[in-house]
């Protein structure tokens, strides 16, 4: 099979949209263009961060002593802090220069999903992506997934800041127990998959492995963060997958994942993401394939196996093959637009169905079309776009398609916007065309 990355696909379908010229800047090496965005993602603490949330929230998170009410003023400042954080995270995404790596960023947010809800998450969902997946998009798997589940916003999400091992020092002492589930999300959702081959006994004892695996709130000294909790851990071997482990304290935990992470059914997992997420609801074969041998190869580097998807023919056939979701098509209509972030923007989205930070679900957003493609849903994206016309400041509406789509641009989408009453009308025809809503 002969394909070539165009421009437009480059920017479409791995990027986040066209903004004014990158078209034209994608076009003297697609390819180049693509790969120079590969790498980690860093965020300053300006906005927030989770030393920041949990320092707020003092001993009351670590120590799971829920009768102790938060101060309302800490509650505002955690919620803000929230807040800014995801519309920092938004707005680079709209505005910025490396759209593949913040496609990339948003795949691994959502395979590694945390929710916005009680007071503590109404902080930390939001720190989980800018301070464990970020960083980690230029190596390897597994050095995210132990970042992600030792970072604070998992360990409060899945509640295993408060797993107590029954053997430990302080089980055999109180009725607090264990909880498994962390444990069940890592090997359901975060590395083997539903079918990848573990059991009911896999998860308990990676249950226990993780037990102590907590929260450091250290007031006047060294900040928040990850600490391993001796007295709560579970002692003695644990055996996961058929392979035993007798690591002491922090280490049998963090070797039990990194054996996750390389086990081949979780490079079935995450290559079978990747190539839905970018190509296919139903990613064909081939890919999957090419994309399996490369994870193994490298041992799950990430922008290894990334590489190797924007090289493979069936990643760019020209059939546009995904429906944007609605931060996909968000993003991608204020890039085109030469727009920049503005404060409504969440409240679009979750108007759209897809609230930041919102899935409600350690599962995440689902990333297929039967998703998103209903009539209700279509027209609460017509309705913005019309209120959003109005609001672009100039431009020709053809030509901004002809930025946003350059070869994309149908001959049928040409004649609607040609025929339109207003521009706000021509510029909805746009927004809304087929070309425009599918990468």
């Amino acid at each position: 099979m002969t394909a070539t990355l165009t421009p437009e696909i480059a920017v479409n379908r791995f990027g986040l949209g066209a903004r004014p010229g990158e078209l034209a800047l994608a076009a003297r090496n697609p390819q180049a263009w693509l790969e120079a965005q590969l790498g980690a993602l860093e965020f300053d603490g300006a906005a927030g961060s989770s030393t920041a949330v949990l320092e707020r929230l003092g001993r009351r998170l670590s120590d799971g002593d829920a009768r102790t009410p938060v101060d309302p003023d800490d509650v505002k400042a955690i919620v803000a802090m929230g807040e800014a954080m995801a519309a920092d995270t938004l707005s680079r995404a709209i505005s910025g220069t490396r759209p593949l790596a913040h496609r990339l960023l948003d795949v691994f947010s959502n395979h590694f999903s945390v929710s916005v809800g009680p007071t503590p998450m109404r902080g930390l969902a939001a720190t989980l992506e800018r301070e464990a997946i970020g960083p980690h998009l230029g190596g390897r798997f597994s050095d995210m997934l132990l970042a992600v589940e030792k970072h604070p916003a998992m360990l409060t999400y899945l509640n295993n800041a408060q797993s107590v091992g029954p053997g430990s020092r302080l089980g055999r002492r109180q009725t607090r127990g264990l909880n498994e589930n962390l444990a069940r999300e890592i090997l359901e959702l975060h590395t083997l998959g539903v079918d990848g081959g573990y059991t009911q006994a896999d998860v308990r004892e990676l249950a226990l492995g993780i037990t102590g695996w907590s929260l450091r709130i250290a007031p006047g000294g060294a900040g928040p963060g990850f600490l391993f909790r001796e007295a709560t851990h579970e002692p003695g071997m644990r055996q996961v997958l058929g392979k035993r482990y007798g690591q002491s304290g922090l280490a049998k935990g963090e070797q039990i994942l990194h054996d996750l992470a390389r086990h081949p059914s979780t490079g079935k997992h995450l290559c079978l993401k990747l190539a839905r997420h970018f190509i296919a609801d139903e990613p064909p074969a081939g890919l999957l394939d090419a994309l399996e041998a490369r994870w193994r190869e490298t041992e799950g580097d990430i922008p290894a196996v990334v590489r190797a998807l924007l090289r493979h023919p069936e990643a760019l056939a020209p059939t546009q093959r995904k429906l944007k979701t609605p931060r996909e098509f968000v993003v991608s209509v204020m890039r085109a637009a030469g727009l920049e972030y503005s404060a409504e923007l969440p409240g679009v989205l979750t108007d759209l169905g897809q609230q930041p930070l919102g899935a409600g679900s350690p599962a995440g957003f689902k990333d297929v079309a039967s998703a998103w493609d209903g009539a209700e849903a279509l027209m609460t994206r017509i309705d913005w776009v019309e209120q959003l016309g109005a609001r672009i400041p100039k431009g020709d509406p053809l030509a901004i398609a002809r930025s946003a789509l350059g070869g994309w641009l149908s001959k049928r989408t040409i004649a609607a916007i040609q025929r339109a009453d207003s521009r706000r009308q021509a510029l909805s025809l746009l927004f809304m065309s087929p070309e425009f809503l599918r990468r």
